[in-house]
């Protein structure tokens, strides 16, 4: 049976070890931020184009209370071996050595550059609910959950967009990894049953309801470890670039995203390289697909919808290069699945997680015709989960 993608996080039990952890409980707010799925629109954010995320229900939970002095005290329930790390506020700016921590003082450091004052030390204690290296954005969540943190403990009223793009600066300037901005902005927006489109050019966006009639949308784990700075990410973004650049000695473009696919195909001779050629295809075609897939979205057309997740994975395949034998194993064998209308990787790519449009009473059939192929191929099993859409980063209301 699947798992239902739901926040079961026990925050009885995360009280109790808070207090375990930090000595009591007393003056503490309670904080969660969700994952994200992207229904399509791959590897378009940074290069200008539309994406059509939602947030789930699946993300990280954060405990969280002032200090007296200046000192910042965090633990995880995920690497509870790190034990309890502490630094001095002054000290925000200074990375750790491939440690978590290294979100929180990202975000600390970019609210202060910002103008915003964090004046004394807290204490926080998390669970990630999200599977590691799963690509549902375990990373933009723990940004948005200590964004979210930040804000309320020391009352700074971050406009939504903002704290958003200081996520994504925090990704980008301190952790090191050129990400566009999907993530963040699909966990900070999130609505229940809503999908968000997402013109990552101007930011301008629509809530779009998720209205699936007999069908679920299936996540499926690769489970293979993946880190994003230690994949080919930055060395696709590094290959858009380079196209785009090419192609502006004679188009008047701020991004690839701005061409039709015939406009592109007529020019496509400028960038002289083949390898770059593919790379800016995938960026332009996946834009083009993705606001194609909306419009079958809200028309109710769920068949043209898949039809378009099934080209969108064999893009990021043949021309962007950033599946492999695992998502292809999980993406392809579930599109020859009965009751399927379509299926792709989502996320950066290079192991993660895949998602497929599949009948309601289909499912128990579909995970275990795709869960027997992945382990045949692969040599270890797959997770399936049934996404639930989900809110945005919130403080929660405990009573």
């Amino acid at each position: 049976m699947s798992i239902v993608v739901e926040n079961s996080t026990n925050l009885s039990a995360m009280t109790a070890k808070f207090t375990e952890v930090f000595g009591d409980s007393k003056n503490l707010a309670y904080f969660f931020s969700p994952g994200r799925i992207n229904l399509i629109g791959e590897h378009t954010d940074y290069n200008g184009g539309y994406v059509f995320p939602a947030s789930i229900t699946i993300g990280t939970t954060g405990l969280a209370r002032l200090r007296q002095d200046q000192k910042v005290r965090l633990y995880s329930l995920n690497f509870s071996d790190l034990g309890v790390i502490e630094f001095d506020l002054a000290d925000a700016d200074k990375k750790d050595e491939d440690r978590w921590s290294n979100y929180v003082k990202g975000m600390i450091t970019m609210l202060q550059g910002a103008g915003y004052s964090i004046n004394q030390g807290f204490e926080l204690l998390v669970n990630g609910e999200i599977p590691t290296a799963s690509g549902l954005s375990s990373s933009a969540s723990l940004e948005l959950l200590v964004g979210v943190v930040l804000d309320d403990l020391f009352k700074l009223n971050v406009p939504r967009l903002e704290l958003v793009q200081l996520g994504q600066k925090t990704e980008n300037d301190f952790i090191g990894v050129n990400s566009g901005i999907l993530d963040q902005f699909a966990i900070g927006f999130g609505q229940i049953n809503q999908a968000i489109l997402l013109d990552c050019n101007t930011l301008k966006y629509e809530m779009v309801p998720v209205e699936l009639g007999d069908y679920d949308i299936v996540i499926m784990n690769t489970n293979k470890p993946r880190a994003l700075t230690e994949s080919k990410y930055n060395e696709r973004f590094a290959e858009t670039r380079e196209a785009l650049k090419r192609m502006q000695s004679k188009l008047n473009i701020n991004a690839l995203a701005e061409l039709s696919n015939e406009t592109f195909d007529a020019n496509a001779h400028l960038i002289g390289d083949e390898t770059l050629i593919k790379r800016a295809r995938h960026a332009v075609y996946e834009n083009n697909r993705t606001i194609v897939a909306q419009k079958a979205f809200v028309a109710g057309d769920l068949e043209k919808f898949g039809q378009l997740l099934n080209d969108s994975h064999a893009s990021l395949k043949n021309d962007y290069e950033v599946t492999g034998i695992e998502l292809d194993t999980l993406a392809e064998t579930a599109q020859q699945q009965d009751g399927v209308l379509g299926s792709r990787m989502t996320g950066a790519g290079f192991g993660g997680c895949a998602i497929a449009l599949v009948k309601h009473d289909q499912i128990d059939a579909f995970e275990k015709a795709v869960g027997d192929r992945y382990e045949t191929v692969v040599g270890y099993p797959a997770s399936f989960y049934v996404a639930q859409i989900g809110s945005g980063a919130t403080k929660l209301d405990i009573d």
